[in-house]
């Protein structure tokens, strides 16, 4: 169905989910009792056969014909119910859609499964520092994608941040498809009966790798293969019919045979290589023609959109719909499976049923195969933008970024920014102005757990979501495009014999690599050089720091040592100190995560230590 006006709704993303979940459960229990009625009737079906049986056969009271108005009662109400069956799981699955994002609208939703983590690369200058892989992470917040299409596409916008003019028109395809609501469930509930998933690459390698060769002295090239197949399976085939009627002896048959066993053999690479690459592909590309069908039928306004519904509705020339002619390549990667039943390959043979099939298949490939790589991606995109769209609908009250084309200064501006993965009923906000007007660089101190890393995620994951083109967790954001790096998760490696102190000092070289390139970097550092002694940590942080800047970048950069802080005063409007505050009260400590002017001037270290057990106190002087 196309998206109805109702989908544009007013009302709360709660409430909308609530209605239409409802009405989904209401749907749900109707199909279940049509279900039972169906079951019934088959069951009554059943045994009213086996009544005519006995009374045909044994009693002989009845014609045997008697029993084929039952058997095709029996297999009509199995086709009946076998759809009854798929749409009452298409239905219980969009009654679980709208569940899962109440939970979310509520902040109820728990950690994923994990799944995205293998999108997580160690080596990425901030895709690990952020958390946006991996059970409950920002990706699995954000996607809703049917298919590892749309899961790759938008794992890669969150890896890579788009130009001002990408990210413009994406916030326009974002928009659109917020409240087509119907558009949506359908994209995460149809062909879930098929049981597949897509796996992109794999399949449009195949599709749009080189043709596969032909032995050599076939006439008229693959068509005239084809046509021969045809021929010699349609000749062995009525030397059969003629044997078995008795009209001509066995020695036609057997001719024909063997003619048909030559051309087989002939053709034998061909067709294995065909049979190899197509084997299990047919609940992949079902879903595919079944997503494109969906796809097909709905009109988009807005740039992007018109132009990924274009490139579907493109079929390389040919006026059949894209969805038609996946269909048709799934139906015949059907029948190649045939053959794996004994019974239908003894009926098939004399046709050469699998050497037409896969010069079919060989044909479609060739003639539409370019062609499904474009399909796959504009598919994978519209389920990236369905997802993003997902986040806008639910938080109403985040608003789109500003974002800046201008390559110099470089400038990251929020007003009431807060982090998207917590609670909206605990989440504290702050004001972060980096770069233009403002400071380019901001030192930050403060007390364990006071904040200060996350508030370092804090601007990147929204830096993320705005580059991506997602609204973000802000009042206000501005921010010109940037190249993103960060050392919040620094680990040290046994197997590579790599020291947390080694692993920081190579990313941040990576760091200084982003700054020098085109674009500006903006960098988040949490604990500077933290491994190091005092002399060499202030040396070092002094260094990297004037050197970032000098390369026009803008960044945060987080410290227990205090006498880092002092950099300011070399540095001068260029870079400022912040600080976060703890309270000690009745032995516990409490944080506001308010984010201040200038420099702590307090640690809870020890209040900390002791607070849990440890004997910490401070030895009297030696005389």
């Amino acid at each position: 169905m196309t998206s109805s006006p109702s989908d544009r709704t007013t009302t709360s993303p709660g409430d909308a989910y609530a209605r239409r979940r409802d009405v989904r459960r209401a749907e749900a229990a109707r199909l279940g009792r049509v279900d039972n009625v169906v079951a019934g009737a088959r069951l009554a079906v059943f045994v009213a056969a086996i009544a005519i049986a006995v009374l045909a056969f044994k009693a002989e009271r009845l014609s045997g014909f008697w029993l084929l108005a039952p058997a095709g009662i029996f297999l009509c109400l199995i086709v009946v119910h076998a759809r009854i069956v798929g749409r009452r799981e298409r239905v219980e699955r969009a009654v679980r859609l709208y569940d899962d994002g109440i939970a979310r609208v509520e902040d109820r939703a728990p950690p994923g499964d994990g799944r995205s983590g293998r999108f997580g690369d160690e080596a990425h200058p901030y895709a690990v520092d952020l958390d946006l892989f991996g059970a409950g992470s920002l990706f699995e917040r954000l996607s809703t994608a049917r298919t590892s299409m749309g899961e790759e596409t938008l794992a890669a916008w969150l890896k890579a941040p788009a130009s001002p003019a990408e990210v413009g028109v994406r916030q326009q395809a974002v928009t659109e498809l917020a409240p087509r609501l119907d558009l949506k469930e359908d994209l995460s509930v149809l062909g879930t009966d098929l049981g597949a998933d897509v796996n992109p690459r794999a399949l449009a390698a195949w599709a749009a790798g080189p043709p596969l060769p032909l032995p050599p002295g076939v006439p008229g090239g693959l068509t005239g293969a084809r046509i021969a197949s045809a021929v010699v399976g349609l000749v062995i085939t009525a030397a059969l019919v003629a044997w078995t009627s008795g009209r001509t002896g066995a020695l036609p048959f057997i001719t024909a045979v063997l003619l048909g066993a030559g051309w087989a053999i002939r053709l034998r690479v061909l067709v294995r290589a065909v049979l190899f690459d197509a084997d299990h592909r047919a609940a992949e590309l079902k879903l595919v023609a079944t997503l494109l069908a969906r796809l097909e039928r709905e009109r988009f306004t807005t740039p992007l959109l018109a132009r990924l519904s274009q490139e579907i509705a493109t079929s390389s020339g040919d006026a059949a719909l894209p969805s038609r002619r996946v269909a048709r390549l799934a139906r015949l990667v059907d029948l190649l499976d045939a053959r794996r039943n004994q019974f239908s390959a003894m009926l098939t043979a004399p046709l050469l049923w699998t050497t037409q099939l896969a010069l079919a298949v060989e044909a479609w490939r060739r003639a539409f195969g370019p062609a499904v790589v474009r399909w796959l991606a504009a598919v994978g995109e519209i389920e990236a933008l369905a997802s993003l769209s997902t986040f806008a609908f639910e938080h109403p009250e985040h608003p789109f970024p500003e974002v800046r084309d201008d390559a110099q200064p470089a400038r990251c501006e929020g007003e009431a920014i807060g982090h998207p993965l917590l609670p909206a009923r605990t989440r504290v906000t702050n004001d972060v102005a980096l770069g233009d007007l403002h400071p380019r660089l901001l030192i930050i101190s403060g007390s364990n757990m006071s904040g200060k890393s996350t508030l370092l995620r804090t601007v990147g994951v929204n830096v993320v979501l705005a580059l991506a083109g997602a609204p973000v967790c802000a009042r206000r954001f501005v921010v010109s495009r940037l190249a993103l790096g960060g050392t919040l998760r620094i680990h040290d490696s046994l197997q590579e014999g790599r020291s947390r102190f080694y692993a920081e000092i190579t990313r941040l070289r990576q760091i200084v690599d982003l700054a020098a390139g085109p674009i500006p970097a903006l960098f988040l550092i949490d604990e500077l050089l933290s491994g190091t002694n005092s002399h060499d940590r202030r040396v070092g942080a002094q260094g990297i720091l004037r050197g970032l800047l000098e390369r026009g970048a803008i960044g945060l950069a987080t410290t227990h040592d205090l006498a880092l802080t002092e950099m300011t005063a070399t540095l001068g409007p260029a870079a400022a100190n912040v600080h976060f505050e703890d309270e000690m009260r009745d032995g516990q400590m409490f944080f506001d995560y308010r984010m201040r002017p200038g420099v702590v001037e307090k640690s809870n270290a020890l209040a900390l230590m002791r607070a849990v057990g440890l004997e910490v106190d401070e030895a009297p002087p030696r005389e």
